[in-house]
């Protein structure tokens, strides 16, 4: 990746393999409710079959690791009364895959049983909403049965694992397409699973992942040396599982899709002429969540740790994690990840006590990568010989409506095969050859006459759900952002700017849809009033900075137009965030304290 070759945290010295923090000092109240949970069955399980709408707030810590989270619409509150209590769940598509038989049972439970929509995340994965809690059973027990699972996709696990959703049978593709796979199934909890199965499906133990023999092997040594966890039933994780949550990304040389950088681990896969895998580039201990006011967290991209060839790459990944395991903050939550560690620490002191105790074979210097690009794989695509597939932009990933009703119809007719991008896209896949004219004329009719034409600042554009379900939301992202996005592409119009600009925007700043990484970002810190981010790029290489604490929404227009003219007097050659960054931060903080200065209420544009 562009931009962090050269980067690397200030190290302490320590070579000494520490213990878990929980062995040494007292577990906090929530390591404590992992601790007593039964590898995270209870008090979930003696809760699920009870008549209140709602869960405990213990069971609701436990269910996050079944992939579902407790809500409430919060359009519907209402004082004296009781919340509208209802589930979010959230699917483990590695590589955003979802086969079609998977695809059209999630599209009617969502109907019958959810909200009507299913929502792609910047995780490549499927979310449901609107799911009560007495139904939830059902829910995630048709999602086993069809082949699918919830396990991990929330809690302090690792989650969805992401790779380039296109179905690409060349290059280096396929063997990262596996390679998420691999790992996903590697990371899976054993114990844990079984908790899952006993919960969802009455202890149906067929519906287990079942790995590859190469993932076999390598977790078979799970129970030695410093990755064991001491638990020989969860000998990775453990009975109190990680720190927080804990992320992995696989890419190919030069295909950005999956915001490499943001990750726990990013990976980039090299391959030789065949395609088969021949080591990785592995970057470690970025993230994007923080809190607002609490300096001590912030966004941070990940680190080059070095080259690991292909054979070690399982047994490296495992070990990154049992590092985080043992070291990883458990007093304080704020400061669990991965990034944190790295920051205080190095990544000098983690690679080195990364060989000292858990790692066993060499980690050589990076091997040169090409200049990163945003893919996003919108349009039409040889996907190998006799199959196509397409790539339809979805604004936010909201799936509703017409649109949802036709891409049911359309991969129940055709038996095509469902992937999710990690910029909220959905990609149809395994359309033959003699199909592409009918399928064509149904998406047409679904408005997709060309999806590979749609409108600049809506490609690259996420948003997080955000308002009115999400209980972290203090104001909107996902309902708003065609109208933000329209008020912006005015402005850039007015001003005679034909260059795109990357925009992502969030309800809070735990950072789902990634704004620290972007161009443009507005992070919710108040009822219509954002953060206001620059300095990130389009191929996403580098974080952005805040430059404004709370803006008002409305102020949106008169804020950034000066530094927009600015941009454009200097020719509007350099992308925005490039711009941004050579300027200067007293330059920009000029800019933007002149449009705020001038401002005047008559003078806004109509807001649509």
């Amino acid at each position: 990746m562009p931009d962090v070759m050269d980067g690397s945290s200030s190290s302490q010295a320590s070579t000494s393999k520490t213990p878990s923090r929980l062995s040494s000092k007292t577990p906090s109240k929530f390591e404590q409710l992992k601790t007593n949970s039964g590898h995270l069955k209870e008090p979930l399980l003696g809760e699920l079959g009870n008549e209140a709408p709602n869960f405990s707030d213990g069971a609701i810590q436990i269910l996050k690791f079944h992939g579902s989270y407790q809500q409430d619409n919060r359009d519907n509150r209402r004082k004296g009364e009781e919340k509208d209590w209802q589930m979010m769940l959230r699917l483990r598509n590695p590589g955003g895959r979802v086969p079609g038989g998977l695809y059209l049972a999630i599209d009617e439970l969502a109907d019958r049983l959810g909200n009507g929509t299913l929502r792609a995340t910047t995780r490549q994965a499927f979310q449901m909403h609107g799911v009560h809690k007495e139904n939830l059973k059902e829910v995630i027990g048709t999602i086993v049965r069809q082949l699918g699972s919830t396990l991990s996709a929330c809690g302090d696990i690792n989650r969805n694992v992401m790779a380039p959703a296109a179905p690409f049978e060349k290059g280096a593709y396929p063997a990262a397409r596996q390679l998420a796979d691999d790992i996903a199934d590697l990371l899976t909890p054993q114990a844990a699973e079984g908790s899952y199965l006993d919960i969802w499906v009455d202890g149906e133990l067929s519906y287990r992942i079942k790995p590859s023999n190469s993932v076999k092997t390598v977790r078979a040594r799970q129970h030695e040396g410093g990755v064991f966890s001491g638990d020989s039933s969860e000998p990775l994780y453990g009975a109190t599982y990680l720190p927080r949550k804990f992320k992995v990304a696989v890419t190919v040389p030069g295909d950005n899709s999956v915001d490499l950088l943001t990750q726990d681990i990013g990976l980039v896969l090299f391959c030789d002429p065949q395609g088969r895998a021949k080591g990785c580039n592995v970057y470690v201990g970025g993230g994007m969540g923080r809190t607002h006011n609490k300096e001590e967290t912030f966004a941070r991209t990940a680190d080059p740790l070095g080259y690991v060839a292909s054979e070690h790459l399982l047994d490296l990944v495992q070990s990154i994690l049992a590092l985080q395991r043992d070291h990883g903050d458990r007093e304080q939550r704020r400061h669990a990840r991965m990034k944190y560690l790295i920051h205080d620490r190095g990544v000098a002191w983690f690679k080195q006590e990364l060989q000292a105790s858990y790692f066993g074979h060499p980690i050589k210097a990076l091997r040169p990568e090409p200049k990163a690009k945003l893919e996003d794989y919108l349009g039409w695509h040889r996907q190998s010989k006799g199959l196509w597939f397409v790539g339809l932009p979805v604004l936010s990933g909201r799936l509703a409506g017409e649109l949802k009703a036709g891409l049911r119809q359309l991969v129940a007719t055709y038996k095509l095969e469902v992937r999710l991008t990690p910029n909220q896209d959905v990609l149809l896949c395994n359309i033959g050859t003699a199909q592409r004219s009918s399928v064509r004329e149904a998406l047409a009719a679904l408005g997709y006459e060309a999806p590979e034409q749609t409108a600049p600042l809506a490609r690259h554009a996420l948003a997080c759900p955000a308002l009115p379900l999400c209980g972290l939301a203090v104001t909107e992202a996902e309902r708003i952002l065609p109208a933000v996005l329209e008020r912006l592409d005015t402005l850039l119009q007015r001003n005679g700017i034909s260059r795109s600009v990357l925009v992502r925007m969030t309800g809070c700043p735990n950072g789902c849809a990634r704004p620290y990484m972007a161009e443009i970002g507005l992070v919710g810190s108040g009822v219509d009033q954002y953060q206001l981010w620059l300095g990130g790029t389009p191929n996403l290489s580098r974080l952005a900075e805040p430059y404004l604490e709370k803006m008002a929404l409305a102020d949106l227009e008169v804020t950034l137009e000066p530094l927009l003219q600015a941009w454009q007097g200097a020719g509007g050659r350099s992308s925005l965030g490039d711009f941004v960054t050579k300027s200067g931060r007293p330059a920009v903080d000029a800019w933007l304290a002149a449009g705020l200065q001038t401002f005047e209420p008559s003078s806004l544009p109509t807001r649509p």
